[in-house]
């Protein structure tokens, strides 16, 4: 059974920094591409930034990039985001995901190539 656990989230000031965290088990982890999403109430779901476990490609979404960086640590099956410079338009829940059958992963940052989807966390920034 895939299971996706984020950890992480809370409430920060503008100009602030949070770590999310989403461990992975169920599934063989390696060679599959890892994202996190964001969506803000009222608001559809977005991309926020994937990476490959194999290595070799990750994107983001021009709103985060310069501040966010996701990171990969392939021995504990665990995908980070690191948010820093964080501004009020970053609120929202933040929900990790897998794709579990693609060899790479596309920089469109689609959702629909995800099929498994933690139960997300929230992140607050307040001006």
């Amino acid at each position: 059974q895939v299971q996706l656990v984020e950890s992480g989230g809370g409430s920060v000031q503008t100009g602030g920094s949070l770590r999310l965290s989403c461990a992975a088990s169920g599934y063989t982890y390696s060679s599959n591409c890892m994202g996190w999403f964001r969506q803000a109430p009222g608001k559809e779901r977005e991309g926020v930034a994937v990476s490959y476990t194999g290595g070799g490609s990750t994107y983001y979404a021009d709103s985060v990039k310069g501040r966010f960086t996701i990171s990969l640590d392939n021995a504990k099956n665990t995908v980070y985001l690191q948010m820093n410079s964080l501004k009020p338009e970053d609120t929202a829940s933040y929900y990790c995901a897998a794709d579990v059958y693609s060899t790479y992963c596309s920089g469109d940052i689609d959702e629909r190539f995800f099929a498994y989807w933690g139960q997300g966390t929230q992140v607050t920034v307040s001006s």
